[in-house]
């Protein structure tokens, strides 16, 4: 290292975040001088495309505004300095900023290294100084192959969206597949029917208690538990019953085992968002931004900024041994002898893994959540804590339980119980891994209940025989756990690109997250079926993870960017021309309804404006009648009338204006009558307390940019709890929700149903205007 060799020499170091410059500062003290470029200094052009085409697709990097101030301090750092050390993030955005950076300091003539701090401690910091290199220009290139492939699809597809739909919407080219999946999995839930079946239970009892529950698993020789062989009706169900009652129940086979459950991996970026999600509910985006400030660097008093854990964007569940040596040297010192096993546990990282980083861990296992509670605040700390108990779990014994599965016949009836009954707690003494909150139809894990000593061959008596319906129920909506995992399964994006992923659907209207679950609005739902019709091979989940195959590629030296832009664009500008020529103009176009106007002989038809969906005459522009309106559960068009704004007896907490009742397309709302000087818009209490747990908020009708009103939680954003449909302070005399929410549907007409989907109550009520 050159400023190591006893001389006076001072070597710059140039990081992208001024928090990882401090950290640094205090590790290298006085023979360094640490720099932040604030991230890119330069990028393509915000107002043009910025790709020549037509010359091997050359990109035009500008500076970015506000960064001439940072480049001439850059400048003027390095001209002082006898090396130069460039170390932004470890990935292809580093690399990338890096490059950027050598090529603006180049006049300077300085040596220019290239430093990946994986972890920011002193050990690591000055080993990765020792082992700098030179900027990876392949690792660059796959970053350049994926901004500019970027660009030339959002670019060109946006502009198109404008004209046919309207302005400000934009089309990317992993974004647009994260929304398709939303869309598709919504439309398979809609399309979902539903069918009836039945559950059989039998309470029983041997020799000696306790009593048991048992299923009933068998008929003959299928299995009612598989799809095909339900029961189907109340009526198949009572005979059955019928039958049972008047059998005699034996024990046919008692198996017992020895189990073990091991640990989950250390943390990946992708497995981090999910569980964050689960766990703390944190968004893969607030998950993000926390964990790099505990990778750039804390202040932890006298001993002023430390970074608590590993980079965190990364793929592999890899951990190097000094780590490993010190999480088993708190295992066997905390927890004793039993909890370490003999040797070190090894997770395999996926094939499709770029392994150039270690596993998301605290840098320091001794630095226990409990040291750090002082340093970290409450957000911060939560997801310490996950990290850290993850970290230390997964270098603990494996979880020993005894599970024994009790199997029952009963003439041609088979019934089946099975219970657990944990040995040894193991790794679950720190840390248990969530698992995704809905389940198919159901379907639970075995639980921990206690079962009788039972032999082969024992009689059991019947105590009590119950039937239960049930309906199936069709796939859940994606949360972001479940995106996160899904995006990752099907290849599309990157770890360190679903939070920005699942924040730009958002951003642009595509999809709401309303209950912890991802909609996709109406503006979502057509442009997804723009896109797909017209550009159904770059909107594709397929293509998409290819794409990222082909990067990955570029990064390794296997594949040359200028072939794999060159493959995609001839057939991308033939599909974009055909669409320009075809795509529908939906700003222009007009949906007949059948309704009459009301102010002339003509019917009504529904127009996209600036606000989404409205009706409006046919005889435009001689008849320039306008309606809002709502759409039914089945799509049906319910025209809603206009009313004139009455006064509340409220004031304006803004201006002091009088606040006064609208009417708008979605229902009443409260809002200034200093509009448009005031914009102030007033929630408007539901009178139904949230339902998360150990919140203490209630939910109030709110009125999203586009103005369609939604309900929510008052503590936001405390609490994101969020719903499309109206609650109401009713609870459900079935399952005890303690809300129902209104819909309207043309069939029905105005129905409260339970938000539990799984409970399926639902009753009329007079329709009228909410």
């Amino acid at each position: 290292m050159t400023a190591q060799k006893g001389n006076m020499t001072k070597s710059l170091i140039i990081v992208e975040s001024p928090a990882k410059a401090r950290t640094l500062q205090k590790y290298l003290g006085k023979s360094f001088d640490v720099k932040a470029s604030v991230g890119h200094i330069r990028d393509l052009p915000v107002k043009t495309l910025g790709v020549d085409v037509d010359q091997d697709f050359t990109p035009q990097y500008v500076t970015i505004s506000g960064k001439s101030k940072i480049i001439t301090e850059l400048k003027s750092a390095a001209k002082k300095a006898d090396d130069i050390y460039l170390a932004p993030d470890p990935d292809r955005e580093g690399e990338a900023i890096a490059f950027h950076i050598a090529e603006i300091l180049k006049s300077t003539n300085k040596p220019i290294h290239r430093a990946l701090f994986h972890e920011l401690t002193k050990k690591a910091i000055l080993t990765a100084i020792e082992n700098s290199t030179e900027i990876n220009y392949k690792l660059f290139e796959a970053q350049q192959a994926r901004r500019i492939l970027d660009r030339l699809v959002g670019y060109q597809i946006s502009p198109l969206l404008w004209d046919k739909v309207r302005r400000g919407l934009s089309a990317g080219r992993v974004q647009s597949v994260a929304v398709r999946m939303i869309c598709e999995r919504d439309q398979e839930i809609k399309e979902f029917v539903s069918e009836e079946y039945w559950s059989i239970a039998a309470n029983l009892e041997g020799n000696s208690p306790p009593s048991f529950i048992a299923q009933l698993d068998m008929i003959g020789s299928k299995k009612v538990t598989n799809k095909k062989n339900k029961i189907p009706s109340q009526e198949e169900a009572d005979k059955i019953l019928a039958d049972l009652k008047k059998t005699l129940f034996t024990v046919s086979e008692v198996e017992k085992k020895s189990k073990k459950r091991h640990a989950a991996p250390p943390f990946i970026t992708s497995s981090m968002q999910i569980e964050a999600n689960r766990k703390l509910r944190f968004s893969a985006k607030k998950t993000m931004t926390l964990a790099q400030k505990l990778y750039e660097g804390i202040e932890l008093g006298a001993e002023g900024p430390t970074g608590l854990i590993t980079y965190m964007r990364t793929d592999s569940t890899r951990i190097n041994n000094d780590a490993l040596t010190e999480a088993r040297e708190y295992i066997k010192k905390e927890y004793g002898p039993d909890f370490l096993p003999s040797t070190p546990n090894i997770y395999k990282t996926k094939k499709s893994a770029q392994d150039a980083h270690e596993a998301v861990r605290p840098t320091d296992t001794n630095n226990t959540p409990e040291k750090m509670a002082s340093y970290l605040e409450k957000d911060m700390l939560a997801l310490y804590t996950l990290i850290w108990k993850r970290f230390v779990a997964c270098q603990m014994s494996p979880a020993l339980f005894d599970q024994t599965t009790i199997s029952i016949k009963a003439a041609d009836y088979g019934f089946k119980v099975t219970g657990s009954i944990m040995r040894f707690l193991g790794f679950m003494k720190l840390y248990v891994e969530s698992s995704d909150e809905t389940t198919t139809n159901g379907t639970t894990d075995s639980k921990e209940i206690t079962l009788p000593n039972l032999q082969t061959g024992d009689k059991l008596t019947l105590l009590e025989l119950t039937s239960k319906q049930h309906f199936t129920q069709p796939p859940p909506h994606y949360t972001e756990a479940t995106l996160v995992k899904a995006l990752e399964e099907n290849g599309v994006g990157r770890p360190s690109t679903y939070a920005a992923i699942i924040s730009t659907i958002q951003d642009k209207e595509y999809v709401v997250l309303a209950s912890r679950k991802f909609e996709p609005t109406d503006l979502g739902t057509l442009v997804n079926d723009l896109l797909v019709k017209h550009f159904p091979d770059i909107i594709n989940v397929d293509f998409t993870a290819s794409m990222e195959q082909n990067l990955d590629q570029i990064e390794e030296g296997t594949a040359k960017w200028l072939q794999i832009m060159k493959d995609f664009y001839g057939p991308f500008k033939d599909t974009l021309e055909l669409a320009k020529q075809e795509m529908k103009e939906v700003k222009r176009s007009a949906t007949p309804t059948g309704l009459p106007c009301k102010l002339c002989e003509g019917k009504l038809v529904i127009k996209w404006g600036k606000m989404g969906e409205f009706l409006a005459c046919e005889n435009y522009p001689d008849c320039k009648h306008t309606q809002d309106f709502k759409k039914g559960d089945d799509g049906t068009i319910i025209p809603v009338e206009r009313e004139e704004a009455k006064e509340s007896g409220e004031t304006c907490e803004k201006c002091g204006k009088p606040m006064v009742h609208k009417h708008g397309r979605y229902g009443k709302f409260l809002a200034c009558s200093g509009y448009p000087e005031c914009k102030h818009i007033q929630a408007q209490t539901t009178g139904v307390k949230c339902p998360e747990e150990k919140c203490t908020g209630e939910i109030v009708q709110k009125i999203s940019k586009r103005g369609k009103v939604f309900y929510s939680c008052n503590r936001y954003p405390k609490c994101t709890f969020a719903l499309w449909d109206k609650p109401v302070n009713e609870a459900c005399p079935l399952c005890e929700s303690p809300y129902l929410i209104e819909k309207i549907t043309k069939k029905e007409g105005v129905s409260l149903r339970c938000p539990n989907k799984e409970c399926g109550y639902s009753k009329n009520i007079e329709s009228e205007e909410s």
